[in-house]
Formats: C-alpha cells, structure tokens, sequence
C-alpha cells in the first residue's frame, strides 16, 4: 500500500516540528510520498515584502505578485528544506513541483461563487486539480526507483502558466490516482469534538456526522475544506483517509474518515 502524508504550514514553518516530522516520516516503512504546503511562511514573506496575503474561505487570492512569492516560498525554501531534512535521516526524497516531469497539471480556477450563494470572486492565478490531473507512471517510476516524492502545491497548466493549488486539494487527488492512503498531519491530534480540548479526538467520522459537527459549529473555517477534500478523496479513489497529529506519526490514533 501506497501511503501519502499531507503536512501544513503550522508544521512546515516550526522547525522543530517539521524535524520530528520527517525523523519519523523517514522511519515509516513502504512506498510513501509527500504532499506539503507552506502558507504560514508565504504569508510572512508576502508582508515583509509590503503585500497583503488575501484569503477567502480559507483560501488565498493568488494575484501575479502573490505567486511570485508563493512559488519561491512552496517550491523553493519549503521543499528544498524538507528535502534537505529527510535526506539527513536517510530517507532518498527529491522535491518536485507540478511542472518537474509534468507530473501535476492544473486547470485555472474561473470565478467561484462563495458559500452565500452570490458574491463571485476571481481567486487569481489558483490552478483546480483532480485525479485525472497525475501523472501516475511517472510518480510510480520515482517510487519503484526507491524515491520518496515530496511535492510542494505549485503546478502548471501545461502552457507555460504556473498555478498555485490549495495543498489539501492536491493531496487528495494525487491519493485518489494512486490509490494511496492519505494521512492529513497537522498540529491536533485529530479532528475534536471540543476544539478547545485536545484530549476530545472523534476516532471515526462520517459524512452524516461531519454534518453534524458543521451545523453546531464544532468544525469551521480552515477544517472545512480540509474535511472536504478528505472525503472528495474517498469518494474518489484513495483507500483511507486519517486526520492525525503530525508528531506522532508512528503511534495509533487520529480520525478515521468513512464513507
């Protein structure tokens, strides 16, 4: 079994989190890969350089400037950073972006209409990628080669266009092509039935009841594309999807999605 780890920003721009992380990710055993974001340190780069970062809905406008940064920050420090740590702890990875082997193609995202139902918003140079959009010989040469694939979120349209992908989005599809596990790893210890108590881990999740936890307000902002993601991941192919505590990648726990 194929197993992909999605790590966030939180842990990405913590250094002694993300050197946990890929002690224990290089200790994990089987063909695995990495999908990875960076939004914490883009953001801080963005306003060291006078830019306002830009989200909506948990998702940032990605103007020309904006991916500008993105990209150096993604594809350059970020990646070449995890890269760097991995390889120090024996694990063979190599840093890839969408365009390096054309592995991730992305179709720029039109103007989306928000959850109210009418404002409309152009998120900019935001590339949208499903399934079909992996190069799945390709990423299943480097794995067979004894390669551990760490991807930063930047992909392109195949034209020449560099496009910025919500890194959760694009773990779910490349599991989904592949047929992976996907571990969502994060600062919390899974998804919380009380977001203000870290012991309150749900153990299994359902569509029926992550429903639920949005309509009492126990899952909200950020979660919520994630959770999306997560069972459009599901439905789509991947074998599992966990929500889990990035530092504690070789214990049990976390929440288990079904569908």
């Amino acid at each position: 079994m194929i197993s992909l780890y999605k790590v966030g920003g939180n842990v990405v721009d913590d250094p002694q989190a993300l050197e946990r992380f890929c002690e224990e990710f290089a200790a994990l055993p089987g063909p695995k890969l990495i999908v990875h974001g960076g939004g914490v340190k883009a953001s801080q780069v963005q306003k060291a350089l006078g830019q306002e970062p830009v989200k909506i809905e948990g998702r940032r406008v990605t103007d020309a400037d904006t991916l500008e940064v993105v990209t150096m920050v993604y594809a350059g420090l970020c990646n070449k950073d995890i890269v760097a740590r991995l390889q120090k702890h024996g694990c063979n990875a190599i840093g890839l972006a969408g365009c390096d082997g054309s592995v991730v193609t992305a179709s720029k995202r039109p103007p989306k209409t928000l959850s109210d139902g009418v404002t409309k918003v152009d998120f900019g140079f935001v590339g949208d990628v499903t399934p079909a959009s992996v190069n799945v010989p390709f990423v299943m040469q480097l794995l067979d080669a004894g390669l551990v694939p760490v991807f930063c979120a930047i992909n392109h349209d195949g034209a020449g266009q560099l496009l910025n992908t919500n890194a959760d989005t694009m773990a779910g599809a490349i599991s989904a092509a592949l047929g992976a596990k996907l571990f969502y790893c994060f600062e919390k210890n899974g998804v919380l039935c009380d977001r203000n108590d870290d012991s309150s881990v749900i153990p299994s999740l359902d569509p029926a009841g992550y429903a639920r936890l949005k309509a009492e307000g126990r899952v909200a902002e950020g979660m919520i594309p994630k959770l999306d993601n997560a069972f459009g991941a599901l439905r789509n192919g991947a074998c599992g999807v966990v929500i889990r505590n990035a530092s504690r990648l070789l214990e049990p726990g976390g929440t288990e999605l079904k569908i």
